[in-house]
């Protein structure tokens, strides 16, 4: 068992939340028991995964996509004033991290979809930026187009959208998890062989038809699994408490 608020602080600590400009406040976002012995942790704080969370008698519900981001309205009715009612009658608190969980050197998205994938990392998308989100790097053995599609399918369980862009062998990579498609300029600016992220837009196709990259769109959801269940995981293994990772699924 552990304190909730010595637990957000050492959160926030750890993944230097403060420091950030991001969408939505990162931390606690709605407040539980003070107690926390069992964290549920998952991609997005949907009906679906609160509802779960509520079944698993979770004290904690640790998420990479919470609520409040910019933009929408701030009345609590229809779809938010379920999720908060859910989480408010059951005493669970709902914690998100967004950004500082994208770019965290050991726990964040990016870093977790490498060791996944088996990538080697060799520096930023933007190598200007300390926190780029985004990173560049290398495979392990060049292969072709086709055969990085396969083994994106086959490691995140969705089969990627890709989108060719040359004939050449495919040896330095650059990616970024989520939405990330306009990042796609950036490596094309540092003449990587690919680009790899969640999601896709019409232009994207053209900009790596015309200049010459292949790009893949692997799922907002499959390329951001694991940031979140890394958390969970190391807050477990530090505090001593009972963790899950919770999958629900998005085909996006």
């Amino acid at each position: 068992m552990v304190d909730r608020d010595a637990l957000i602080r050492y959160c926030n600590e750890l993944l230097d939340s403060g420091s950030f400009q991001d969408y939505c406040p990162n931390g606690l976002q709605v407040e539980g028991r003070t107690e926390i012995r069992r964290i549920v942790s998952g991609v997005t704080a949907s009906q679906a995964l609160v509802d779960a969370a509520v079944e698993a008698q979770a004290d904690l519900l640790l998420v990479h996509h919470g609520y409040f981001w910019r933009g929408e309205s701030a009345a609590v009715v229809g779809v938010k004033q379920r999720r908060l009612k859910a989480l408010l009658q059951n005493d669970i608190n709902l914690v998100a991290y967004h950004l500082p969980l994208d770019v965290h050197a050991e726990l964040g998205n990016n870093v977790q979809l490498a060791r996944l994938m088996g990538w080697q990392i060799s520096g930023g998308l933007e190598p200007n930026n300390p926190r780029s989100v985004g990173l560049t790097g290398e495979l392990a053995a060049p292969c072709a187009g086709e055969e990085l599609a396969a083994l994106l399918a086959a490691r995140l369980q969705r089969e990627p959208l890709f989108v060719a862009g040359h004939d050449r062998p495919v040896k330095r990579i650059a990616w970024c998890t989520g939405a990330a498609q306009g990042y796609i300029d950036k490596a094309i600016a540092l003449g990587v062989d690919a680009f790899i992220t969640g999601e896709v837009s019409e232009p994207t196709v053209h900009a790596a038809r015309e200049n010459g990259i292949h790009f893949y769109a692997a799922g907002h959801h499959a390329t951001e699994r694991y940031g979140a269940k890394a958390l969970g995981e190391h807050l477990a293994a530090t505090f001593g408490l009972e963790h899950r990772f919770i999958d629900i699924d998005n085909p996006v």
